[in-house]
């Protein structure tokens, strides 16, 4: 008997009942048992379900319960223990929402049930996948020596099993983790995805990953070109695809063999890939929080930077990226955004060789670090690279704008806030196109200054009424009222320092026709125009109109 062999044998003995202590195990999740005894921790289990009180009571037996809406001593709940208890149940999951654990451990001693408690603010949904992902992980616990959630750990795993190479991809096509065995033949395509960490062509358009995804089971790829054949699982959890398992084809004698291990690894890939996800969930919340602390509240700054490591000397900028699309509620544009997240965050940790990034509403957020004699040099470098990869995540382009440095914690809300107002100078002067990625932009707060500047003169003027009835607001009446071009005359005026011959050439018309508009501009409004503070006053109006950006129109209802 060969390895490959010698390893579903191994399967096959493990395949045996699942006891509540190895679900509890594997679920990591957080859960408090109230009542641990020899008893009810070697309960057996066989699936999960999550309880409806309005549903018609169905055999529970052996099954964990998730007590959805329900709260210890509302009548619901103990009809639930009693019910479970007197069907045999392995466990029911609660939320504790205010009771404490004496009075959970007293009900389920009283009903002679084990009850463990989430965290009141656990997703039931993950709870659910992980459980069942759980109870079928330990079915088939091939792999027990592996950490829950290290796929590169798991790909070995698999790799030794099969006797073939092995990758785990998500379903945006991102590789999770990959084998590293010695030995073990690989193919181009193989080195290319894993130095990339990334399929060259996404599964949605992929014709093998729609094979893989519509199949029950493991299935063999042929070889194509110069690649080799795969053997390749598409893993789900309670129905929602997680990904897929990539194996080089170990040859005919040991292909079978594969399959059938592939197939029993499947649950407990689920379960693995459900932990990385959620590891990987838990570090970019976390990152989020204390980058937001540290450009929010400069009270906890300095708690926030230690918790990330983060040192401040000799200075930090706050650089903002997004996604220029027309709506922004999409899945897809929702995976989008994701994927700018790790673009930036692979970016910064091949320039800085660490990154501090986050993604908050739709704006990934990176702390650059301000070290070396010509910092702003290489954030100018760092935000134009992220905006030339725009086209490998998006058909839309990026806006990439950083703050001024901060030299200390409690200045990066400033840095934040500059790289905000220059990002949004930028979006407003670029069209989203799709497949047009020329768009993208990239600058920095000091690039932008005076516009910027002068965007604040211009709120200044609107939000203290300061505008209104003034000789452009009149102008405007008129022009709209009678379809006339006086705005355009005086714009040209200014911007031509009053010369003739500029005004002529810029409207495309003659001299004589200039010198008749600027007359009776001057007269209809009783403007004097040589007066410096009056055509100060238009200009900066002018100006400070056309940096604004502009309304979208209202859509009919």
């Amino acid at each position: 008997m060969d390895a490959g062999e010698q390893a579903v044998s191994e399967l096959d003995q493990n395949a045996a009942a699942v006891r509540l202590s190895d679900c509890i195990q594997l679920m990591q999740a957080d859960l408090v048992h109230a009542n641990p005894a020899p008893e009810n921790l070697a309960h057996a289990v066989s699936d999960v379900l999550m309880y409806d009180p309005l549903d018609e009571w169905t055999s529970i037996e052996d099954r964990i319960i998730l007590a959805v809406g329900l709260s210890c001593g509302s009548p619901d709940f103990d009809q639930l223990l009693h019910r479970a208890s007197n069907s045999n149940a392995a466990a029911v999951i609660v939320k504790a929402h205010g009771a404490s654990l004496e009075q959970l451990r007293s009900a389920a001693v009283r009903h002679s049930l084990a009850v463990l408690v989430a965290p009141d603010n656990a997703d039931w949904t993950r709870l659910v996948a992980l459980a069942r992902a759980s109870v079928m992980g330990a079915a088939v616990d091939s792999v027990s020596g592996v950490r829950l959630g290290d796929l590169y750990a798991f790909a070995n795993a698999a790799a030794s099993i099969t006797s073939g190479a092995a990758s785990i991809v998500d379903p945006l096509g991102r590789v999770l983790g990959y084998s590293t065995l010695p030995g073990q033949p690989i193919d181009d395509l193989r080195r290319v995805t894993t130095l990339s960490l990334q399929e060259i062509t996404p599964p949605a358009f992929d014709a093998d990953f729609k094979i893989v995804y519509a199949s029950g089971s493991a299935v063999l790829i042929p070889a194509a070109d110069d690649e080799m054949a795969r053997l390749a699982l598409a893993v789900r959890a309670g129905g929602e695809l997680l990904g897929s398992i990539w194996i080089i084809d170990p040859g005919d004698d040991k292909r079978q063999t594969a399959l059938e291990a592939l197939n029993r690894m499947a649950p407990l890939a689920g379960l693995h890939m459900l932990h990385a996800r959620s590891a990987s969930d838990f570090g970019e919340r976390r990152n989020g929080d204390l980058i937001r602390t540290l450009m929010d509240d400069t009270v906890h700054a300095s708690f926030a930077a230690a918790q990330l490591g983060l040192e401040a000397t000799p200075g930090l900028a706050v650089a903002a990226f997004s996604i220029n699309r027309p709506e922004s509620g999409s899945l897809e544009s929702v995976r989008e955004i994701h994927r700018l997240l790790h673009l930036v965050t692979t970016v910064c940790n091949i320039q800085f060789k660490t990154s501090h990034t986050a993604l908050i509403g739709s704006v990934v957020y990176a702390l650059l670090p301000c070290g070396g004699t010509s910092p702003r040099a290489v954030h100018r470098r760092v935000a134009q690279e992220i905006g030339a990869y725009a086209h490998t995540i998006s058909s839309y382009p990026i806006i990439a704008a950083v703050g001024g440095i901060a030299p200390r914690l409690e200045d990066l809300p400033r840095s934040r806030a500059e790289a905000l107002q220059t990002q949004q100078y930028l979006l407003h002067r670029h069209t989203a196109v799709p497949g047009d990625t020329g768009g993208s932009a990239a600058g920095l707060f000091e690039d932008h200054r005076i516009p910027l500047n002068l965007l604040k003169v211009g709120a200044f003027i609107e939000d203290n009424g300061l505008a209104d009835f003034d000789d452009i607001a009149r102008i405007q009446a008129r022009d709209a009222d009678q379809q006339t071009d006086y705005l355009e005359t005086l714009r040209a005026y200014l911007t031509s320092n009053g010369n003739i011959s500029a005004m002529a050439a810029r409207l495309h018309v003659h001299n004589n026709t200039v010198r008749y508009r600027v007359g009776r501009l001057a007269k209809d409004f009783d403007l004097d125009l040589g007066d410096p503070q009056q055509r100060l006053w238009l200009w900066l109006r002018l100006t400070t109109m056309d940096l604004a950006p502009k309304a979208a129109p209202t859509a009919p209802e």
